[in-house]
C-alpha cells in the first residue's frame, strides 16, 4: 500500500483536482485505489457525487472517535476508486486533534488497519499546514504537491518544505516528494519562466507531467464524476494519466530500494 499525501499551504491550486483525476487515472489503470478527504469543505466528497451532509460516518468520527475505518469507505461512480468522506464536522480536528495522545499517528495507524486492501491511497489536505496535513504527513509515503505557476503558489513551499524537513526529522524519515505544475499555460511567457526556475530550483522534483488549464477539469465537479469519466478523451484526462505513470513508477522505485 502506497499512501500519498496532496498538499499545498495555497488554496487554488487543483489539490482536489489532483486527488480524484489521480486516483480515477489510477483505478483505470486497474489499481484498488482509496481517496481520504481530510479538509472540512469536503470539495473531494462533493466532486465525487456524493452529499457531505448525509454522511453518518466520516474521516473526524474516525480521527477523533476512534470509529472503525470500514464504516467509513463507500464505494464511488469509479469502478476501482473508494472514498472517505468528509463533511462539516472535520472542522473539529484542528481544535481536538492535538490534546490526544501521539495524534500525529491517528491516520496512519487507521489506515494499517486496512491491511494493504489497497494500493494506492491519496489523501487531500486542506489548504493550511495544521493537524489533519500533519497525520497526512506522516501516514504518507510521498508529498505530491500541485503548483500553480504563480508567485504565490511557488512562495507558499518554502513552509511546506519546513514542514517536510520536520516531519522526516521526528516522524516519518522515509517520505519523498514531488511537485506537480497544475494550471499551466504554455502560451503564458511568466507561466514558462516560473516553470523554468522550479525544474532548476528543485531538479528531479519536478514531475515531467505539467497539468494544462482545460475547461472541462471545471464541468466534471459539477457532474459528479472525475475527469477520466467526464471528457475521458480531453487533453486533462490524457495528463492525468501520464501523472498517475510517472506516480506508479516512483512507487515501484521507491519500495524495490534496499533497506
Amino acid at each position: 500500500m502506497y499512501c500519498i499525501a496532496i498538499a499545498n499551504e495555497k488554496g487554488g491550486v487543483a489539490k482536489t483536482t489532483t486527488t480524484v483525476s489521480l486516483g480515477a487515472a489510477l483505478a483505470e489503470a486497474g489499481h484498488r485505489v482509496l481517496v481520504v478527504d481530510l479538509d472540512g469543505q469536503a470539495n473531494l466528497t462533493l466532486a465525487l457525487g456524493i452529499d457531505p451532509n448525509e454522511q453518518s460516518v466520516s474521516i473526524s468520527k474516525v480521527l477523533l472517535s476512534g470509529a472503525p475505518l470500514p464504516a467509513a469507505i463507500q464505494t464511488t461512480v469509479c469502478p476501482r476508486l473508494d472514498i472517505l468522506t468528509s463533511n462539516h464536522e472535520m472542522a473539529n480536528a484542528e481544535r481536538f486533534l492535538p490534546i490526544q495522545k501521539n495524534y500525529e499517528y491517528i491516520l496512519r495507524n487507521a489506515i494499517q488497519s486496512l491491511n494493504n486492501l489497497y494500493e494506492y491511497v491519496l489523501y487531500d489536505c486542506p489548504p493550511f499546514l495544521g493537524a489533519a496535513t500533519m497525520n497526512a504527513l506522516v501516514a504518507a509515503d510521498m508529498l505530491l504537491v500541485p503548483t500553480q505557476p504563480e508567485y504565490f503558489s511557488i512562495y507558499a513551499l518554502r513552509n511546506l518544505m519546513d514542514w517536510v524537513r520536520m516531519i522526516r526529522s521526528k516522524y516519518n524519515p522515509a517520505l519523498t516528494y514531488r511537485l506537480i505544475m497544475t494550471m499551466f499555460d504554455k502560451r503564458n511567457k511568466t507561466h514558462r519562466v516560473l516553470a523554468e526556475q522550479l525544474a532548476e530550483n528543485f531538479q528531479s522534483g519536478l514531475l515531467n507531467t505539467f497539468i494544462a488549464m482545460d475547461t472541462k477539469l471545471r464541468e466534471s465537479p459539477i457532474a459528479g464524476l472525475p475527469i477520466l469519466m467526464h471528457a475521458t478523451k480531453s487533453r486533462a484526462a490524457m495528463q492525468y494519466r501520464s501523472l498517475a505513470l510517472e506516480i506508479t513508477q516512483h512507487a515501484q522505485e521507491t519500495t524495490l530500494q534496499p533497506a
